[in-house]
């Protein structure tokens, strides 16, 4: 089933591709530049969403849910937002079709229906959500608001790849209004640092915590935060963001409160989100040419049990010894399967589960029964070994663990060895070109030394990382004065 898959090595765009479509998580619709996230694909996000949800609660939000429509003019009026968003914007310009007259059995836009004011399909809903806290906060009581939402958006994208960037996608957006400047920094930081806490402990993603440049930041914020990962191609991968806004939106949409001591002043704000761009960072980070590698913190399924048997006695039998095991692990809340399916066999549901990166696969036949074992084969590192089945349950909970552990530790290694000091251009199109990863260079911090690296080389200034150290040096392209270095790669 796997060995169709175009190799890393070979093509790593392709066998991404392929990987997705093939392990089943998602495939392209009849809708162009849109896709459709399958039940396995689905489940995946299901359970990221649901570990992000209880972070969020556990940090005092709550969700509500927004249109999806945001009129034009309310759309427009903060300008940097409208004017950072305006050329991915779907419009709705008409509300009904009729019969088309001169084409029998076709339709066509009604031209008497009209909208008097056009509609904006949300590409983010800063606009409709920050037009709604004006009705909602009056007073210094009714802060901190601070809500997410679930929802999907739509930015026209022209150049289209699963999961990593589509025409719709699904996301998460927290929208939250503050008293203070400083309530709201910290809430960008709070965030942020969910996010690497997400990253890391359920995707084993090791993530850079840092600020976005002025170039890159999020239209109509005053601070990017963000979390940056690095894919097993060299490139990099923004996996979160959170933004302080300072006043921007509160002033566009007129949301004052009245303080404790009587004075009227605007809230400030943030907002935060990630996507299923995540679903593609997963795919990236830890796959192999045999598959999906999945950590054990995310799969859908834990542990798969395949039988291996050649009469119905036989199958019964193991059934018996497996029942119990099934029973133990669920107790644990590990998510198993026993696929006695007798249509397939071994070998095929073997490579299927190598394919759905399903961390852990047991087999167990007539002579495993006989000695009180089971065969125990890890998906990460394509190791297998025999196992008493005597607290087989403990050591199966332990393995998972180790599994999500060493996922993290190889995807750590490759991140910090995939880190290189560049002091000269030369140099820096050198280490881009042949190994790639993150660049840290010294930069002159202007716009257009910035642009100008982008051009010659199409790497980006990823972060400047929270963590750099200060100190003067020369700016790799220009030669000028530096404060410190910061982190170039390409990226998707």
């Amino acid at each position: 089933m796997s060995k169709n898959l175009t190799t890393r090595s070979e093509d790593y765009s392709k066998w991404y591709n392929e990987l997705v479509v093939k392990a089943d998580l998602a495939e392209n619709s009849g809708v162009r530049g849109c896709m459709v996230i399958k039940p396995y694909g689905y489940a995946i996000w299901e359970k990221m969403q649901a570990e992000l949800d209880r972070m969020f609660k556990e940090t005092g939000h709550s969700n509500a849910y927004f249109p999806l429509f945001v009129p034009k003019s309310m759309f427009e009026a903060e300008e940097k937002n409208a004017e950072g968003f305006a050329k991915e914007c779907a419009i709705v310009t008409h509300y009904r079709l009729k019969n088309d007259p001169d084409k029998p059995g076709k339709l066509m836009v009604d031209p008497n229906a009209k909208l008097e004011e056009e509609l904006i399909v949300r590409p983010t809903s800063e606009a409709i959500i920050w037009s709604t806290y004006k009705n909602w906060v009056q007073s210094y009581r009714d802060l901190p608001l601070l809500i997410n939402q679930w929802a999907n958006v739509v930015r026209w994208e022209m150049r289209t790849r699963l999961f990593l960037r589509t025409a719709e996608f699904l996301w998460q957006e927290g929208h939250t209004a503050h008293a203070t400047k400083a309530e709201a920094i910290k809430e960008s930081e709070t965030m942020m640092n969910v996010y690497a806490d997400f990253a890391e402990n359920f995707m084993a993603i090791p993530v850079i915590k840092g600020l976005k440049t002025e170039t890159e930041r999020f239209a109509g914020a005053e601070e990017t935060y963000c979390i940056e990962a690095l894919m097993q191609d060299g490139k990099a991968l923004q996996a979160g963001t959170s933004h302080f806004l300072g006043q921007n939106f509160a002033k566009a949409f007129d949301v004052k409160f009245t303080s404790n001591e009587g004075k009227l002043d605007y809230v400030w704000g943030t907002s935060w989100g990630v996507s299923t761009r995540l679903m593609g960072a997963l795919v990236m980070t830890h796959s192999d040419d045999k598959g999906l590698v999945l950590p054990p913190n995310l799969a859908p399924t834990q542990i798969v049990i395949v039988p291996i048997h050649k009469t119905d006695e036989q199958l019964a039998a193991i059934t018996e010894e497996v029942n119990k095991l099934v029973a133990e692990l669920k107790k644990m809340r590990i998510s198993v399967k026993f696929d006695d399916r007798t249509n397939m066999s071994p070998g095929f549901k073997f490579n299927e589960y190598e394919l759905k990166g399903v961390p852990i696969r047991l087999a167990i036949g007539p002579k495993d029964l006989e000695n009180g074992t089971f065969e125990v084969a890890r998906r990460d590192t394509l190791t297998k070994e025999s196992v008493s089945k005597d607290g087989i349950a403990s050591y199966l909970r332990d393995l998972l663990e180790t599994i999500q552990n060493d996922l993290f530790a190889k995807a750590l290694d490759y991140r910090n060895t995939h880190i290189t000091e560049v002091n000269d251009f030369e140099e820096f199109k050198s280490v881009l070109e042949n190994k790639g990863g993150f660049l840290s260079a010294h930069w002159d911090g202007t716009p257009e030394t910035e642009e100008k690296i982008k051009e010659l080389t199409k790497a980006t200034i990823r972060c400047i990382a929270l963590d750099r150290v200060e100190e003067a040096g020369k700016c790799v392209l220009t030669g000028n004065p530096s404060k410190g270095r910061v982190l170039f790669a390409k990226a998707y």
